[in-house]
């Protein structure tokens, strides 16, 4: 499955907020978000639009390593 590519990073705060994450503080234009699901997890994502690709296939990959989740099966959780 292919990730958008007009994805902006509030958009992104939304749909990981979804799985349990939350901003836990914003300095400048980069949020920090949080989850305790599964052991405590930070990510920082900027807030961007739209993010670049590196940028967003790296959050992702960080993301689904954390949950146990393939990088596709994670894709069908945020985006279907």
């Amino acid at each position: 499955m292919r990730v958008p590519r007009d994805l902006s990073g509030a958009d992104l705060v939304k749909r990981l907020e979804r799985m349990g994450y939350c901003v836990t503080r914003q300095t400048g234009s980069h949020m920090r978000l949080t989850s305790t699901v599964r052991g405590e997890h930070h990510i920082t994502i900027p807030n961007h639009d739209p993010l670049r690709l590196g940028t967003l296939a790296s959050i992702l990959a960080s993301v689904a390593a954390h949950h146990g989740l393939t990088r596709d099966e994670l894709i069908q959780r945020l985006f279907d």
